[in-house]
């Protein structure tokens, strides 16, 4: 715009306004824009917040653009336009500008909008200053309560991450891992806990920094822990000159970690200190009174969770303590198998529970082996697993056939005048034969691992777990009875083994069986893997773990015997001694009077189930002597002794005792107090 046009605008009379006195003692310009004009007048105080002179400046707003930075520009030319539109009387605004050497400094404009009558925007009066030493103060004052909040926000973060932690270890990797070092400016920690008069360093400090000697140490040494634990009083450390003077004998052994200042604070907790931190810094020297008020609070908050901890792993190793004394002290060694049994507690304090594993040793080359849990995680539950486990043993060792082991236990536990239950799973297995008999009361199936290395769940009928059972009166627990093949292995477990975190129970037990179908065949080592693999998965119940496999036999062991009760009206117990009689005379080396033997038992117990009107006792076993022999014993409860007796033509019964005299080399009876029992016997080969 030349001159000439300048002069042919018309200017309001009394244009440019002239600004008060006030205003130039304040150090603010003041200018008028005339906005039918464009024209913009810059009194010399304006121009001179702008670093301009008087000849630098044209009236032209658009000569002020190289010292608005483009985008603070836009800026106020959106908000003077947003004015004008809205109707507004003024604005206000705070905006960077770029002086001559090119450095940018804060400045503050307000401006008043005069309109005509119909509300049109004539002119806008207005002034503009300086702010660079108002928002300097405004923005240190910002940054010193933005360190506050932060500092704050920082303990209260410390303080609901140490909520989680249960152990001491699980603290200090809080403190180092939650960014709570790097926002106070701390290069390490060290923290040392008071245990029986003596400070245990549990957190060294940086690489290098271990002083030999301090990894215990009495609270009357020449140490800034021992002082502020002596003292109650908290120690700060300003300079290295002070660390130096203060601490030679520690200052000695870390000085060369370019340390320049500490922070050591007493950890007290109930009215007592329990042990010491320190903060160790690299790059400053001092601390402000709210540094100091800050770590005094956040040593309140990691002492209390310091304290929590060591309670937790106190009544931690309490309870682990009390359910290790319940287990068995060894395992006895078994001729013709390898077993491994493992326990793993669980890792929250008192919430260990009542699993248990038992391995009892019975007459003639037999075994029992136990698998329970009894319900809860807490130290009762731990209680009633060691009586259980006691009576459990005491009757499997009285010689009583698995399901009366199984009932008896229950019974017991109902009687124990507790609300918890258990359940189990009890293996009396022959090691000989290989025959099992099993009883499962309400527990997980267990699994077997081929020779071949192949595995799967082996299906045994179960009951309702132990102490229900009494309740509800179904005392008849099924009995299945198995074969174990030298080279398989029976796993035992409990069900802490397949309920991990993110799994339901058939991923569980998908998993399960892989591990066991591709783990080692040493089970001592397949045990310490099932093991390791809950710890991987963060599993939170406890697990007991039996392993047995059956090494192969290379004769024919004198003295085995295997016994089964057969209940009245039970197929399933006819069944299962069959198939258990078949196992015993073949794996003893009956040979070709195998099938004879097989014959003559099950006419004994059918005589015996007939005519009686309890069930029958089965025994077969083998006699050492000059010459081998295998006899079979069926006991009942009834006095009446049997007789030999002609059937008709016609008759299809009557031939049972007459077809044992023809088998057997010799049979009899025996009178017993509360019955009789039928016996017969055969010679058999001496070789297998």
């Amino acid at each position: 715009m030349d001159d000439r046009a300048a002069g042919a605008l018309s200017l309001p009379e009394n244009w440019p306004a002239h600004p008060d006195l006030s205003l130039a003692l304040n150090r603010m310009g003041s200018f008028d824009w005339d906005l039918d004009s464009g024209r913009m007048h810059m009194d010399r105080a304006a121009l001179e917040v702008f670093g301009l002179g008087p000849d630098e400046y044209d009236g032209d707003p658009a000569s002020l653009s190289p010292r608005v930075p483009a985008e603070e520009g836009r800026r106020l030319d959106a908000l003077v336009t947003r004015a004008l539109k809205d109707g507004l009387d003024n604005y206000g605004a705070y905006f960077r500008m770029r002086l001559p050497d090119g450095s940018l400094r804060w400045t503050h404009t307000q401006g008043v909008i005069r309109r005509d009558g119909t509300g049109r925007p004539r002119r806008i009066i207005g002034i503009v200053r300086d702010a660079s030493e108002e928002l300097a103060e405004s923005t240190a004052r910002y940054e010193l309560d933005a360190q506050r909040r932060r500092r704050t926000g920082l303990v209260d973060a410390t303080t609901a991450a140490l909520a989680h932690a249960r152990t001491v270890n699980d603290v200090i990797d809080v403190l180092r891992d939650s960014q709570g070092l790097a926002h106070l400016g701390a290069a390490s920690l060290v923290v040392g806990l008071l245990e029986a008069g003596r400070i245990h360093l549990v957190a060294d400090g940086p690489e290098g920094s271990f002083v030999p000697g301090t990894r215990f140490t009495r609270t009357d040494e020449p140490y800034p822990m021992s002082e502020v634990i002596r003292t109650l009083v908290p120690r700060f450390i300003e300079s290295a000159d002070d660390f130096a003077g203060s601490y030679p004998v520690l200052w000695d052994g870390i000085g060369h970690l370019g340390i320049t200042s500490a922070a050591y604070l007493p950890l007290i907790a109930q009215a007592r200190p329990i042990g010491a931190i320190g903060l160790l810094y690299d790059d400053r020297e001092g601390f402000s009174a709210d540094e100091r008020n800050l770590l005094v609070a956040l040593g309140t908050s990691i002492a209390q969770s310091l304290q929590r901890a060591m309670l937790y792993e106190q009544e931690h190793d309490l309870a682990e303590g009390l359910q290790q004394a319940m287990l068995p002290r060894r395992i006895p060694d078994v001729p013709n198998a390898q077993v491994a049994v493992r326990y793993r507690s669980a890792k929250q304090g008192r919430d260990i529970g009542g699993d248990w594993y038992d391995l009892i040793q019975l007459p003639s080359g037999r075994v029992g082996a136990v698998i329970g849990d009894v319900q809860g995680h807490d130290t009762h539950a731990a209680a009633v697993m060691g009586q259980l486990r006691i009576v459990l043993r005491a009757y499997a060792a009285e010689g009583h056939p698995p399901a009366t082991v199984m009932a008896r236990a229950s019974v017991f536990l109902a009687e124990l005048d507790t609300d918890r239950f258990a359940t189990c799973t009890y293996a009396e297995v022959d090691l000989v034969t290989g025959v099992a008999q099993m009883v499962r009361a309400g527990h997980v199936d267990p699994l077997v691992r081929e020779a071949d290395g192949s595995c799967r769940k082996l299906p045994v009928d179960g009951g309702l777990p132990l102490g229900l059972s009494a309740e509800f009166g179904r005392l008849a627990y099924p009995v299945s009875t198995v074969e174990l093949d030298p080279g398989q292995t029976l796993v035992l477990y409990t069900d802490g083994l397949v309920e991990l975190p993110g799994l339901d129970f058939d991923e569980g037990m998908r998993m399960l069986t892989a591990m066991v179908r591709n783990g080692p065949r040493d089970v001592r080592l397949m045990a310490d893997l099932l093991c390791d693999s809950v710890d991987e998965r963060n599993g939170e119940d406890d697990v007991a773990v039996l392993l047995l496999r059956r090494e192969a036999t290379h004769a024919p062991q004198p003295g085995g015997r295997l016994q089964q009760h057969v209940a009245q009206n039970d197929p399933e117990a006819l069944s299962a001694a069959r198939h258990m009689i078949r196992a015993a005379v073949r794996a003893w080396g009956a040979g070709e009077r195998a099938d004879e033997i097989e014959l003559a038992a099950d006419e004994l117990m059918t005589n015996a189930l007939m005519h009686t009107d309890g069930g029958a006792i089965v025994t077969v076993r083998v006699l050492a002597g000059p010459e081998r022999r295998l006899r079979v014993d069926v006991e009942d409860r009834s006095s009446a002794l049997p007789r030999p007796r002609e059937a008709g033509e016609d008759g299809v019964s009557g031939r049972g005792l007459m077809l044992v005299d023809r088998l057997a080399d010799a049979w009899g009876v025996e009178s017993r107090g509360s019955g009789k029992s039928v016996w017969c016997a055969f010679q058999i080969p001496d070789g297998p």
